[in-house]
């Protein structure tokens, strides 16, 4: 069987005076835009659900007519960002399971030979399953088993998961519930919109600030909440576990206006850049973001530094897909596409000693085509500096980089590399001058999160987090 794993953005909503949801889900789906580019898809409780390929706003002279038509007080919906299986429509989400309930979920269960045995054992075989599907199949056998006892049914699949899951599911008699793993990986709040008097479900609160809902709390730790006729209602299936949230989603994933765990990503990012200025002390005539997500850290520099921060690189806004994020784009030629669109804003650089600041190098794509557009607009030193530490080991929490040797710091440094390693041997790959990483110690100051309140595999390839507890 094909492991299709996914990491994406999920949004769900149901209004208690029976306003149609439908112009909610699809604002709100467009706010998460930047957590899944590939397909998106909506379900009501007719358990039948609506899918495309592409961005929300693509092909919508087939999407208006349809969705005019899916009237409901209750909905989910999906953005999909996946590793394997390409952009096939068979992979989008949400996913009907039989007639009952539609599943839609954001992370990456990394344990599914659990899942697969016990469905197994059941007489149940799903051939070419994401996790989404075995974890959805699961979960009805355990209902049937708990005589349709949701919280019952959700606390023993909990037992049987290992990895980062947040589940939105709407069942066929209109019920909607968000589940969030015991120890918080991925990021999933509750918003209030007074207008239509819905409660809303998304991965970050940026989904709901676009609409005018208000932030109402964050999805706990190991927590089920339900949203029916008779109101609002929750469930802990949590056991104690650490808390292990993404710090990625802190410097790169999230959007800067979300507010994650009640910590603002913006002035995270901020405050990582200032963590960098602090660490390096280097001279230079201007500080340069990568546009757009290190702007905050590129700002946080420059105020620390004293050095001056101005816009000298720029996207294509106007190529078909110039705002779009190469990290989460499949395929290599896609991701190197859209940087070979970053234009130097030569009179910014020319002549210049330049800090670009990024949020992270990972793969190690696009840092020498930036550097390689500053040094043509006349760039005199192109120095790098980066808010996240050095992605040595592959991440099995919900980000796309599932393998060692696509990691530029894996192939220069090794596994256990040092930050004083990784920037010299960085820079010599990507033709920086100098590059400077952000330790561990930084990235945690900051995001204003302990170390053991964050996922760090990818930095330090720990993964006990990804265990159960009971291993």
């Amino acid at each position: 069987m094909t492991e299709i794993k996914e990491k994406c953005g999920i949004f769900g909503a149901y209004s208690y005076s029976g306003s149609d949801v439908i112009p909610l889900m699809i604002t709100g789906l467009r706010a998460l835009q930047h957590r899944g580019q590939e397909a998106w898809g909506i379900s009501t409780s007719t358990i039948n659900p609506y899918k495309q390929k592409g961005l929300l706003t693509e092909n919508l002279d087939k999407s208006v007519p349809i969705l005019e038509k899916m009237t409901s007080n209750a909905a989910i919906g999906h953005l999909r960002y996946s590793t394997v299986g390409g952009s096939s429509l068979r992979h989008a989400q949400p996913m009907a399971v039989g007639n009952k309930f539609a599943i839609a979920h954001n992370g990456t269960i990394s344990d599914t030979k659990t899942l697969e045995k016990n469905l197994k054992e059941r007489g149940i075989s799903p051939n070419g399953c994401n996790d989404t599907t075995l974890a959805g199949y699961r979960l009805q056998t355990l209902l049937k088993e708990n005589n349709w006892d949701w919280y019952s049914a959700i606390e023993k699949l909990a037992e049987e998961l290992v990895g980062a899951y947040c589940f939105l599911i709407i069942t066929n008699d209109g019920k909607v519930f968000a589940i969030r793993d015991t120890r918080g990986f991925r990021p999933l709040c509750i918003g209030y919109h007074k207008q239509t008097e819905s409660y809303i479900f998304a991965s970050e609160s940026c989904g709901l600030y676009v609409m005018g809902a208000s932030l109402v709390r964050d999805v706990k730790q190991g927590e089920v909440v339900r949203l029916d006729k008779n109101g609002m209602d929750s469930f802990s299936f949590y056991k104690g576990e650490r808390a292990a949230h993404c710090a990625f989603e802190y410097s790169y994933f999230a959007h800067p206006s979300s507010i994650i765990d009640g910590r603002s990503v913006y002035h995270a990012r901020k405050e990582l850049g200032k963590q960098l200025a602090m660490l390096y002390n280097g001279e230079a005539d201007v500080v340069v973001p990568v546009p757009d997500s290190a702007r905050p850290a590129a700002l946080g520099y420059a105020m620390e530094s004293g050095i001056a921060f101005e816009e000298g690189l720029m996207k294509d806004r106007y190529a078909k897909r110039g705002g779009i994020r190469s990290f989460i784009e499949p395929k290599m030629v896609d991701r190197e596409r859209i940087n070979r669109w970053m234009v130097a804003v030569k009179e910014i650089v020319n002549n210049k000693d330049v800090i670009v600041v990024d949020d992270s190098i990972v793969r190690g794509t696009s840092s020498p085509n930036i550097i390689k557009t500053l040094r043509n607009a006349g760039a005199k030193s192109v120095k790098m500096a980066v808010t996240f530490p050095p992605i040595t080991n592959p991440c099995y929490a919900g980000i796309d980089f599932p393998t060692h040797q696509e990691l530029v710091a894996y192939r220069t440094c090794g596994a256990n590399a040092t930050v004083e390693k990784a920037n010299k041997e960085v820079a010599k790959a990507i033709g920086a001058d100098a590059v400077g990483y952000n330790g561990i110690k930084q990235l945690c100051k900051g995001i204003g999160l302990k170390e053991t309140e964050l996922c760090l595999s990818c930095n330090t390839g720990d993964y006990r987090c990804l265990k159960r507890t009971s291993d």
